[in-house]
């Protein structure tokens, strides 16, 4: 039986994943800490833009990866199928860049790292699935449950899980969804075609709290 890719996307973010985290194993943590964790420094610094977007491929411990890569690897290809690898790749960039910016503005004295902000985006946008004009019932109560978890984790919780950016992640991919959902039928029928298919303290970004 042949096996089969498919999910580009998803797939290759996964593999880039596991490496940069047995490469930070290998490296005592030195690759993690200077390439894939991004927190504020100097704009001079070229590493700075790498940390920039590559910490949402960054991870603290195996039980951090794990638990943002089987969520990854359940939600990411449906959403891959239905959106596209290309415009699922700008939703990915776009969270990572937008984490990024607020955690060194809004947090200087922390460092970042791990996907959960683009798990929570997959999360909300899995939610708006059937969306066509109207305000989707599922979405409301992801929002209210997943979402509003992080809210109270953020107010009365004191862990070094970044809830935070967790929330940032969901309201980059509820914005994803809808602007994309908003788009011209003309663009969506283009992009139907082409496809050819059918009609320096850490905080890990992790569902699961630090022990």
């Amino acid at each position: 039986m042949q096996l089969q890719y498919n999910s580009p996307l998803i797939l290759t973010f996964f593999l880039l994943s596991l490496a940069v985290f047995f490469l930070g194993q290998w490296t005592n943590g030195w690759t993690t800490m200077h390439l894939f964790c991004v927190y504020r420094s100097s704009l001079k610094d070229p590493l700075f833009y790498v940390r920039l977007f590559g910490h949402v491929l960054g991870h603290a411990s195996w039980d951090h990866f794990l638990n943002n890569m089987l969520l990854l690897l359940v939600i990411g290809p449906p959403m891959e199928e239905k959106y596209g690898s290309v415009p699922l790749l700008e939703g990915i960039v776009f969270t990572a860049l937008v984490s990024g910016v607020l955690q060194c503005a809004l947090f200087p004295r922390t460092a970042l790292l791990g996907a959960s902000g683009i798990v929570f985006m997959l999360i909300m946008l899995a939610s708006l699935s059937g969306f066509s004009g109207g305000i989707p019932v599922t979405m409301l109560l992801v929002a209210a449950l997943y979402l509003g978890q992080q809210v109270y984790d953020v107010l009365f919780v004191h862990d070094n899980v970044a809830n935070f950016m967790h929330i940032v992640g969901g309201i980059c991919g509820t914005g994803f969804g809808y602007v994309y959902a908003l788009r011209p039928k003309k663009r969506k029928t283009a992009a139907y075609k082409a496809s050819g298919k059918p009609g320096l303290k850490f905080e890990k970004t992790s569902r699961r709290k630090s022990r």
